[in-house]
């Protein structure tokens, strides 16, 4: 049975209560969604597991070690599809488990990306997506500084899906740029 996204977004917000987490699988479903049209793949299936790839976040947060693999057994248990499971599973480098698909593998790099854009919009005055661009991002993106935990590595993994980080970036925050009102950016 596939699971659609109204109960995927209702299991999440059993789970997750900090507005700002919620706020980043919003941005990675979008996201994730954006990358399915790119790669005529589903989006409805990419997008429900850019939204629930931290459900397990809140709970897990001081075990990192067991972050996402509490969150693929609870989507297990709930009758998510095998690959949504596999690929939340991986996305956490701690497991040391290989990213097959390219959903594995876009989810992994989704994941901080939200982040970095994020960050990008808050350093601006208007504090606005809509005046986030992808050269800005690319000038941001060797500071050590800036976003500090965004990983450069897993973004960079863009290249595992046969994108250029500039392509990955300019997806990205158009993704994130039609969800604007729902970041509150």
């Amino acid at each position: 049975m596939s699971i659609t996204r109204d109960i995927a977004l209702e299991e999440v917000k059993k789970r997750i209560k900090t507005p700002n987490l919620l706020k980043h699988c919003l941005a990675c479903e979008a996201i994730m969604r954006e990358l399915a049209c790119y790669f005529e793949q589903d989006m409805d299936k990419w997008g429900i597991c850019g939204l629930v790839h931290d459900i397990d976040y809140e709970e897990t947060k001081n075990e990192p070690s067991s972050h996402s693999l509490v969150g693929a057994k609870i989507l297990e248990d709930l009758g998510f599809d095998k690959d949504i499971v596999y690929a939340v599973k991986v996305h956490n480098d701690a497991h040391g488990l290989p990213r097959l698909s390219l959903l594995d593998k876009a989810l992994y790099c989704v994941d901080p990306t939200s982040g970095f854009i994020v960050a990008g919009a808050l350093i601006l005055p208007s504090k606005k997506l809509s005046d986030v661009t992808v050269p800005f991002l690319m000038n941001r993106f060797n500071e050590k500084s800036f976003a500090k935990g965004a990983s450069r590595e897993q973004m960079k993994a863009c290249s595992e899906l046969g994108l250029e980080l500039e392509e990955f970036l300019r997806i990205s925050l158009d993704a994130m740029q039609k969800i604007s009102v729902e970041l509150g950016l």
